[in-house]
């Protein structure tokens, strides 16, 4: 079996080169190779020999994955590529472009096991975690794209596919290697996780102090409302993942986000932005408004402008800043909630 480089961390990667009776410094040079200069194969690293280019050719690999499909969107700044994974199953990540910022939502899973109601990846089923090398190798392919333009990926959103802190290890490994000021280099708070509540891994996160921000799906303000939509809310029910955030918070010092996909009818009304204006009011916080993605598993829809507008305005009046996000890549499916597999893969294992 070949190593996956993109797997490693620093460290191993160095035993590695050791075992094949390298110096250390050859791990440092193809570090910065996989990370800076995003080398899609050990022929393009030309400062090392030729020799070794060639045992690593047998023994190595970059990227286990291959694209199997491209989309761009209408709207000119959206494209989504769905990649094949060595055991068959899919995951897409999504390249979004504004004025300044070349925004990456990159997925942590094949699948989800939290199964929102609305959320195409939910509607899926859950296969397995993603390895540490699975998601960041997405990263580099479209990191390397853009340098071809002359351009850089500026932000990450960990909003793909899958639950980021049920696969806590690997998400923060790739965290780790995305952030290294010796590789990829983007700054800490240029990456946001976000969850669905899961209680003990956000208390996990914020007793390790990290700085990469956190982003809480809310979507409703009752556990009535939330247990509909959300079932792991029936596990941590509302109050106990607002004291999680609250320790988060404390812990860290940062602000944190609550997504809340608006749904026509449902949680959009003037009365769900009261609960929620008395939920967070002055919590060091701020909500991402988000009229709903269609998908084909849900009968829900987006909220109208005017009833996005009321919601917004109620927030305001309890002291809660709030924006709503511009919806992107829709006609693609590339949207928030709408990302998976768009293939028949493998049943999940027992």
């Amino acid at each position: 079996m070949t190593t996956n480089l993109y797997d490693l961390d620093f460290n191993e990667l160095t035993q590695f080169i050791i075992k094949l009776g390298q110096p250390k410094f050859r791990a440092k040079q193809i570090w910065e190779w996989l990370y800076r200069q995003y080398a899609p194969d050990f022929a393009s690293m030309t400062n090392l020999s030729k020799s070794l280019r060639e045992k690593l050719d047998t023994l190595a690999t970059l990227d286990t994955s291959k694209i199997a499909a491209e989309q761009a969107s209408s709207d000119g700044q959206t494209k989504k590529i769905l990649t094949q994974l060595p055991d068959g199953n899919y995951i897409e990540t999504v390249l979004m472009r504004y004025n300044r910022r070349r925004t990456l939502c990159i997925s942590s899973q094949a699948g989800c096991a939290m199964g929102c109601v609305f959320c195409a990846t939910g509607q899926m089923g859950f296969f397995r975690n993603l390895t540490v090398g699975e998601i960041v190798a997405p990263v580099l392919h479209f990191a390397r794209e853009l340098a071809a333009e002359g351009q850089h990926v500026t932000n990450i959103v960990m909003m793909g596919m899958g639950e980021p802190l049920h696969n806590y290890d690997n998400t923060l490994k790739a965290v780790n290697r995305l952030t290294d000021p010796a590789g990829f280099n983007l700054g800490t708070r240029k990456i946001t996780i976000s969850t669905v509540g899961l209680v003990p891994a956000i208390r996990r996160y914020a007793d390790e102090g990290r700085q990469t921000p956190l982003a809480i799906s809310l979507h409703a303000a009752t556990d009535t409302e939330r247990d509909k939509l959300i079932p792991v809310n029936k596990r941590w029910p509302i109050a106990e993942l607002l004291d999680a955030c609250r320790y988060y918070i404390e812990k860290t010092g940062r602000r944190i986000t609550f997504e809340w996909a608006l749904i026509s009818g449902e949680n959009d009304t003037v009365e769900q932005a009261q609960a929620l204006g008395r939920l967070v009011q002055g919590m060091l916080c701020h909500v991402n408004l988000i009229p709903l993605n269609p998908t084909k598993g849900y009968g829900g829809g987006p909220s109208s402008r005017e009833r996005v507008d009321a919601f917004q305005q109620t927030l305001a009046r309890y002291g809660v800043s709030s924006t709503v996000r511009v919806r992107r890549g829709v006609d693609i499916q590339a949207g928030c909630g709408q990302l998976r597999d768009r293939v028949a893969p493998p049943k999940p294992s027992n």
